[in-house]
């Protein structure tokens, strides 16, 4: 029979949830030394609830911690800042039980090793709205990373890391999948012949090492920020810190394979995916115009996507036939 915490305790629960992960409970507060004494400092929070940012019915919960890490592990990447400490709050509804709470756990772990967190902090709290997930992270980079930004200019490149629209339509085969299963059907077609895409969405990738080889490499990106919201969401935030235009191409937008397969199937265009969707957990960045051959050498994973503009064009989509839609994202006026 399942241990239940009500048995454990808060106390014995977070003691064995910590056992063999190689972090110490009870550190409060979290602190680190800089490791330099020009040493920057940065944070990033998030607060995840279910039935609103997961589902589950079909998230498995060791993917559901390793991504809820890369949730805040991002913000970090995007500003060149390197994983410091992580703290985590788990409102638990009645309906976990201690294994499962594990499970989570252990994908909360397994990612904060990979993204190369020093300390690892947990509480737990009840919850009578399913489970919730707050986080708070915090990172360093050197002073020098910051002095080194460029002020941003018109025609400096807006480059992504990887695919996107990916992760929103591999959500909606599964709410698709979800609702036919709820009416009796055990036909799984769908999940399987477009597992990348699902993939995107339940166990994103990203890579830590990112970050550190654009500093390493003395490229200064004048702008960075995690895509989370869907890329006009990410366009509208770059147009409104730099105080310029930004024109993003629909045609240089990277696609997963089968995007546009699936998209068709679900009768949702690829495009509003990729501006609208979420959930992408790519790295966008605004390389000078004069380091653009330097940065298409030596990251050549990377998509330039558009480029920045004069303040009076305003953050645009430019389709293939040269017709410029201004961009809108939800939460915006």
């Amino acid at each position: 029979m399942a241990q239940t915490f009500s048995e454990l305790g808060r106390i014995e629960a977070i003691r064995q949830l910590f056992g063999g992960t190689g972090y110490s409970p009870f550190e409060e507060p979290l602190w680190f030394e800089a490791d330099a004494p020009r040493d920057c400092v940065v944070s990033a929070s998030a607060l995840l609830s279910e039935g609103v940012d997961f589902n589950l019915v079909y998230f498995p919960l060791p993917h559901l911690g390793r991504k809820v890490v890369l949730r805040v592990s991002g913000e970090l990447h995007a500003v060149l800042a390197r994983p410091r400490t992580l703290s985590v709050t788990l409102g638990v509804s009645a309906k976990l039980d201690f294994p499962q709470v594990k499970e989570l756990w252990e994908g909360i772990v397994a990612a904060a090793k990979e993204q190369g967190y020093a300390h690892l902090s947990l509480d737990l709290q009840p919850s009578r709205n399913g489970l919730s997930i707050a986080l708070a992270a915090t990172g360093s980079h050197d002073a020098a990373v910051s002095d080194a930004r460029p002020k941003a200019q018109s025609m400096d490149l807006i480059c992504v890391s990887g695919a996107l629209g990916a992760a929103y339509l591999g959500l909606q085969a599964l709410e698709r999948e979800r609702i036919k299963f709820e009416q009796g059907s055990t036909d799984r077609q769908l999940l399987e012949q477009y597992k990348m895409l699902v993939g995107a969405y339940l166990r994103p990738e990203l890579g830590p090492q990112t970050a550190a080889q654009i500093v390493e490499s003395g490229l200064s990106p004048a702008y960075g920020y995690f895509v989370t919201r869907g890329l006009a969401d990410a366009v509208m935030r770059l147009s409104r810190d730099s105080a310029l235009g930004a024109k993003i191409y629909a045609d240089k937008i990277p696609f997963e394979s089968g995007s546009v397969a699936l998209g068709r199937e679900l009768g949702i265009d690829p495009v509003s995916a990729a501006m609208n969707g979420g959930d992408d957990y790519q790295l966008l960045f605004v390389i000078p115009i004069a380091q653009y051959e330097r940065f298409r050498t030596e990251f050549q994973t990377f998509d330039i996507i558009g480029h920045l503009a004069q303040p009076e064009v305003g953050a645009v989509l430019v389709t293939p036939d040269g017709v410029e839609f201004p961009l809108s994202a939800q939460g915006w006026k």
